[in-house]
């Protein structure tokens, strides 16, 4: 079929209801309809799926489209069939299909009905399946996420391997598509090779995503991240966004943290069963959550276009893998934060799943990371670092689109002969080095393979010997960064002369640089300076004095004990902090959501009007909420109280002592929740004595027990007693 212009916008137009084409759509879809092999790399986002969609909706007969998850195949078909008048037209055939069901999916192709069949590789390798095909009109096969073809990818599947095989037991003459987001130089050749594309068209459209801003923090302690998280995410309170963790327990800890703290949040990883994971997406979708955090499990499936920030709670194993989570943000073209946490601790932790795999699979395991690692640490533009990878030339004019541009390392080195040196140990060691062993040369260091290789007794041997790791791990990055030295992949990473270096070394010119960020110096000096922000933070004597004023007035309006408002930890806390919202209140320790929203508005705005008469600066790094250990615990009090269990047994069913349930008991009414105790109470304690209790707590200025036992002793009233209807006290009137 010989495509023009005009009807390939009326079929635009009519099926899809687009007006024009994106970037080299209209290219690459003429180039499908004229049966030309093509090949595609196009970031995500930018509409791959319709370079494909549309040819296979305008020819006769069915297109075969090889995807390597169920999710993902699951969303493309419900994507097509909304914009089509019947669900016939798109269908999927893979291993969660029942008979009856592939039975159907089978006629359906016979009637001419369905134009695209969305398989798993795994699909054509059945022998029915084969058959099949080969008895059908079959218009063209597409290989999304064809990555997947290349060990040197980053989701290798040998299956994908055997697709050109499987075309071939179908048809020799079929025309195919590959497509995707992510593939570098070497993955590209891998791609074509293995498909066979002989006299093909190459469409690769540029990888930069303009509206995204890449940043990378200093991965510490885990209450620092997650409250780093927790302050980004207030700050664009209502959108949504994916955090990225590695291991399934991890992205149960990050949710429960952020629901903590008023943020609606799901985890999600393969471990949930089905039914869990469906809920978690569906409810990301409708947005009745606002962020999902998950294992990379989740996204491939995703088409949600307002995801405003994609975070890597824990560093990516491959820069493919990060450009494609990245990926996910901002695909409307709106503002998108990617926000990443490193620390070379997460590096080592992924090293030790490589220790069983094959020598070949850990090499080129290790030789993906090391370029994260790169990624990471560089002080240069990271889109000009993500865009080299790819093979793309770009040239930053520092305008603030990553943290290294938009706020620029103050420090600038002139290391012209450096650098020199630097090129120079790569020819002198003939190009037959990995950049670890460049570093140790230049250093003079006499590790095992410097000795072995009687590195020791070449010259420039220890001629940067007066500079540190960390500032020839900088000069070497640059060097391959401006194209001076390069990679060779297929050698595990040994580090080859360009013609560029080779000029360079012959006539050196004035070059500058930053040094790589020392991610683990930071994260030190950050948690540093959190310890010393959260030691000293001064107590407001003066505030503290008329917050007590306030609760003062509040107790005698309400005819309570002050003590029942909020006690004097929480008003110290807020005299430190000047909580000034609903959210500041109810992160005050002994504050619930509930009395932060019945007793915190009077306390609100006397901070607030404190604040602006004193030009107070206010805590930037305000207290976030933890999971507090037995917050399991304090659930399975509550449901025990609430369904009547006798206080022994609730003791004992959670591993505590009497006086540890009391306590337990204490802070649950202190933060706001309302305990019932009288079906207990009424069993435990006579009447007498409850009244004669009451009365102290209405009159004392202290719900201290100690002293109210010591006031009470002569009446007979025990300690229990006492601890049972301060409980009751301060449920009944605080909350």
């Amino acid at each position: 079929m010989i495509a023009t212009n005009q009807n390939l916008h009326a079929a635009l137009k009519q099926h899809f209801g687009f007006d024009k084409f994106k970037g080299d759509q209209e290219s690459i879809i003429t180039s499908v309809l004229n049966g030309i092999d093509t090949f595609v790399i196009m970031p995500t986002g930018a509409g791959k799926s319709l370079c494909y969609q549309l040819p296979a909706l305008v020819l006769e007969g069915t297109a075969i489209v090889v995807s390597p998850l169920i999710a993902l195949m699951k969303n493309q078909v419900d994507l097509v069939r909304a914009y089509s008048q019947s669900d016939h037209v798109a269908h999927v055939l893979n291993s969660s299909l029942t008979k009856v069901q592939i039975r159907q999916v089978r006629q359906d192709i016979k009637d001419k009905k369905t134009k695209l069949l969305y398989v798993a590789p795994e699909t054509l390798t059945k022998e029915e399946n084969i058959e099949f095909f080969k008895n059908t009109n079959i218009s063209f096969i597409a290989v999304d996420e064809a990555h997947c073809i290349s060990e040197w990818g980053h989701d290798f599947r040998p299956e994908y391997r055997r697709i050109r095989q499987m075309i071939e037991a179908i048809s020799d003459k079929m025309p195919v598509i590959a497509l995707t987001a992510t593939a570098t130089p070497k993955v590209r050749s891998d791609i074509v090779k293995n498909l066979n594309m002989v006299g093909h068209n190459v469409f690769i459209s540029s990888f930069n995503r303009d509206n995204l801003y890449y940043e990378v923090r200093p991965k510490g302690k885990k209450e620092i991240v997650i409250r780093q998280i927790v302050q980004f995410i207030k700050k664009h309170t209502g959108k949504s966004g994916i955090i990225y963790v590695q291991s399934r327990k991890g992205t149960e800890e990050v949710a429960k943290m952020l629901n903590v703290n008023d943020i609606k949040a799901s985890p999600y990883h393969a471990g949930l069963d089905p039914k869990t994971r469906i809920k978690a997406q569906d409810d990301f979708l409708m947005e009745n959550v606002d962020v999902i955090v998950a294992t990379i499990a989740f996204g491939m499936g995703i088409d949600k276009p307002d995801i405003r920030f994609v975070i890597h709670y824990d560093i990516p194993k491959s820069i493919e893998n990060y450009y494609q989570e990245t990926g996910r943000a901002g695909r409307d073209g709106l503002e998108g934060y990617c926000i990443a946490f490193y620390s070379y601790k997460d590096i080592h932790r992924l090293e030790k799943f490589l220790r069983d795999k094959p020598v070949a699979e850990r090499e080129m395991t290790m030789q993906l990371m090391n370029e994260m690692i790169a990624y990471s640490e560089t002080s240069a533009c990271r889109r000009r670092f993500l865009l080299h990878y790819f093979g793309e030339e770009y040239t930053c004019e520092r305008t603030g689109l990553c943290d290294n541009c938009k706020f620029p390392p103050k420090q600038i080195l002139q290391v012209q002969t450096e650098m020199q040196n630097a090129l120079q140990a790569v020819s002198i060691l003939k190009e037959n080095c990995m950049i670890k062993d460049l570093v140790d040369f230049t250093m003079g260091k006499k590790t095992k393979t410097i000795l072995d290789f009687r590195y020791d007794e070449f010259e420039l041997h220890g001629c940067g010997s007066e500079k540190d790791e960390h500032f020839w791990n900088s000069v070497y990055r640059q060097a391959l960064l401006n194209n001076f030295l390069v990679k060779d992949i297929e050698s595990y990473g040994l580090i080859r002369m360009t013609e560029k270096g080779k000029a360079f070394i012959e006539s050196p010119q004035p070059f500058e640089m930053t040094l790589n960020h020392d991610f683990e110096a930071e994260a030190a000096e950050e948690a540093d300076v959190a310890s010393s922000n959260s030691n000293s933070a001064a107590l407001d004597p003066l505030l503290l004095e008329m917050l007590k004023d306030l609760r003062r007035e509040i107790a005698h309006q309400k005819n309570i004990p002050p003590f029942v408002i909020f006690q004097d930890p929480s008003l110290e806390e807020m005299a430190t902090r000047y909580p000034i919202s609903t959210d500041d209140m109810a992160n005050i320790s002994g504050v619930s959501k509930g009395k932060a929203t019945r007793y915190g508005r009077k306390f609100r705005k006397l901070i607030e009007g404190y604040v602006e008469e004193h030009d107070i600066i206010r805590p930037e790094d305000f207290v976030v909420k933890t999971i507090v250990n037995k917050s399991g615990t304090k659930v399975a009090i509550i449901l025990s109280v609430d369904r009547k269990i006798p206080l022994e047994d609730i003791a004992t069913s959670n591993h505590l002592k009497m006086d540890e349930l009391y306590h337990e008991m204490g802070i649950i009414v202190s933060s706001g929740t309302k305990l019932n105790l009288d079906y207990y109470i009424a069993d435990n304690v006579d009447e007498g004595a409850m009244e004669e209790i009451e009365d102290y707590f209405k009159e004392a200025e202290t719900d201290d027990i100690d002293t109210a036992y010591v006031e009470l002793k002569d009446e007979d009233i025990t300690m229990d007693e006492i601890r049972l209807i301060r409980l009751k006290f301060l449920s009944d009137y605080g909350n």
